[in-house]
């Protein structure tokens, strides 16, 4: 036996490497704690996290629920993660992200792929190109790039610090064995040695948890077998005691955090420290320390546990709120849609739905396949119907082009007319005709639209032209006939009938060259009428002479107008009263009979002749007045 195997304590206790009792039971009860599940799962994350540069947590990263994302925010939320993160960190989160990606996309191809042949495609010409599946390829691609960097850098330097580090265990080890160095030289070796060892750097993640241990035992190894000033080691466990009770004291309190994830991370950030950063206490205080440690390990993990089972009902309810909307989309994928806005009203509604249906949150494993195929075949469903409908819609569109076409056809073929009355009139009814014509293809929309428009701009714009000239005409009309009103008026008869009877038909073949006046200013033609009448009646003429030239006059003012619908109420009043004293007439002659016995020199007999009389003379006048009007028709 050597030297170092019979050193004693200072109290005279002999101590071998036998007897020696790691500070963590794993040494001494490794068969117990291979079953410790809990404990095994915290330290093969801390041993993944020591294994990045920088002793990354990937723990601190918030968890989302990415089946909750669209195309969209799935590449938003991976490039924040390039951005904002270490690279060696967001594996399992960037893996998540691309899962779902390829598996919407994968669903979105598809339905383009429906829509494609259903317009009449061919399956070989189908190509289908999308900004965010580059953008994510793009992103995805940089990821790899960079994390394949990142692992090529670091493997020289995992390799260098776990040398390193064995060899401070050794250097350690001995520490021990050496019997030479008195025991405060060997004490502030084993610091500077502790010191180097926290510097180290990281180290594989498969090789963590051994060289952890055997560094641990060793350190335990040096201050249990090695004969130490007791009050300097006493003080060194008194030190590490104390914090260590103050971790355990943190992972009690945890135990009461309602966030039972974000207490699961910290717990692991202290069994990190705890195994990292804390050197050994007094060996009575080993086993018990690390089972209260392990004690409220167990409490945090069982509520981690709880919370999880209360997941398995919120992911029920996800399960539930997901039929329902697959429901909705069968039900509104059911209604008969027969219009182009009903059919966009409808697509915004299954949308939303989409939406919703990702931001339901997550449903069992066992039935998240079977649910996500059955919103797939509810979503095809709409877009087969919505795919048929816009089908039958390109036919009728290209029918209606045909329509407008002819519509364009008939504009342009009259925009230079200028029998304006009969071409505005045809104006106005193809353009009518053209708001009830539905759609045509998109792609046609505008073109033909231009065409139409410019035609019947053109017209018009000749019509306004027109009547522009014609506004000036009438101006310099209204200023003629006001003189010529003015001279008529001041006409004085010489008593001759027949010179004064051309004098005024003088005047009103004056009147009738002088041509039209603003519409608003046309009560000048009443004027006019009114004195006619006084110098018609000064010259004591034969009635249906005078009402003739008045009437000629008339229609020349009628025929001289615009507005066709002036003539036509004429020619009906004039037609009404024909007919009128032709009644008139009959009733009289039929008043007659009653008087076969009176004589005729009677004063009732003479009356009724008299007016039969007066009847057909008028009958006569408007009988001419008719022939005149309607003269104007076959002109």
């Amino acid at each position: 036996m050597s030297e170092l195997d019979n050193l004693q304590d200072a109290d005279g206790t002999k101590e071998t490497i036998e007897n020696a009792q790691p500070e963590t039971p794993q040494e001494a009860t490794s068969t117990t704690e291979e079953n410790d599940d809990v404990i095994n799962e915290i330290e093969d994350s801390n041993a993944e996290d020591a294994e990045d540069e920088g002793n990354v947590d990937r723990h601190n990263i918030e968890d989302k629920d990415y089946e909750s994302l669209n195309l969209e925010q799935l590449v938003i939320e991976i490039d924040r993660l390039l951005k904002n993160e270490k690279v060696q960190a967001i594996k399992k989160h960037v893996d998540a992200i691309k899962t779902e990606f390829d598996k919407q996309f994968h669903d979105l191809l598809e339905e383009k792929k429906e829509e494609f042949l259903s317009n009449g495609g061919n399956i070989i010409d189908f190509r289908y190109q999308s900004p965010l599946q580059q953008s994510f390829k793009d992103s995805y691609k940089d990821y790899r790039q960079r994390l394949n960097a990142h692992y090529k850098n670091i493997e020289q330097n995992h390799k260098q610090n776990l040398t390193n580090r064995l060899e401070i265990i050794e250097q350690i080890k001995a520490l021990t064995e050496d019997a030479e160095d008195s025991m405060n030289t060997k004490y502030k070796k084993f610091k500077e040695l502790q010191d180097q060892w926290k510097v180290a750097g990281p180290i594989p993640r498969d090789k963590y948890n051994n060289a952890w241990n055997s560094y641990h035992f060793n350190v335990e190894r040096f201050y249990d077998l090695l004969h130490l000033d007791r009050d300097l080691r006493d003080k060194d466990f008194e030190h590490n005691l104390e914090l260590k009770t103050k971790v355990i004291e943190q992972a009690e309190a945890l135990a009461n955090d309602e966030n039972t994830n974000r207490a699961f991370r910290e717990l692991q950030n202290l069994h990190k420290i705890w195994k990292e950063e804390l050197g050994p206490v007094a060996r009575e205080h080993r086993e018990p320390i690390w089972e209260r440690f392990k004690e409220a390990t167990r409490k945090i993990n069982a509520k981690r546990q709880d919370y999880y089972k209360n997941l398995d009902t919120v992911y029920e309810q996800n399960l539930i709120n997901k039929q329902a909307i697959i429901t909705l989309i069968k039900e509104k994928t059911s209604e008969k849609i027969t219009t182009h806005s009903g059919w966009q009203n409808k697509i915004k509604e299954i949308e939303a739905l989409r939406e919703e249906f990702f931001k339901a949150g997550k449903v069992p494993v066992k039935v998240n396949e079977a649910t996500w195929a059955q919103f797939k075949e509810a979503v095809r469903a709409f877009n087969r119907n919505k795919n048929d409908f816009y089908k039958n819609l390109k036919k009728d569109q290209y029918e209606n082009l045909e329509k407008k076409q002819e519509l364009v056809k008939i504009a342009e073929a009259n925009k230079d007319s200028d029998d304006f009355q009969a071409t505005t009139q045809l104006m106005k009814k193809i353009q009518g005709d053209w708001k009830k014509i539905g759609h045509v293809p998109r792609k046609d929309s505008d073109k033909i639209w231009k065409q139409f428009k410019s035609a019947c701009n053109h017209y018009f714009d000749r019509i306004k032209e027109q009547r522009n000239a014609a506004s000036a005409e009438e101006e310099e009309a209204l200023t003629k006939k006001e003189a010529l009103l003015t001279e008529v008026k001041n006409i004085k008869l010489s008593g001759d009938q027949k010179v004064d009877l051309e004098t005024i038909k003088t005047q009103i073949n004056s009147w009738k060259t002088i041509g039209r006046v603003p519409r608003n200013k046309r009560q000048i033609e009443s004027d006019f009428n009114e004195v006619l009448n006084d110098l018609f009646n000064a010259l004591d003429l034969n009635k249906t002479e005078t009402e003739l030239i008045k009437f000629d006059n008339k229609l020349d003012q009628l025929a001289s107008g615009d507005d066709s619908r002036a003539i036509d109420n004429e020619r009906v009043y004039i037609q009404k009263k024909v007919d009128g004293i032709k009644g008139e007439i009959i009733q009289l002659e039929n008043n007659l009979q009653f008087f076969s016995n009176v004589k005729s020199d009677n004063p009732l007999v003479k009356e009724v002749h008299k007016n039969i009389k007066k009847h057909k003379e008028d009958l006569e006048l408007w009988t001419i007045k008719l022939k005149k009007i309607k003269g104007l028709y076959s002109n």
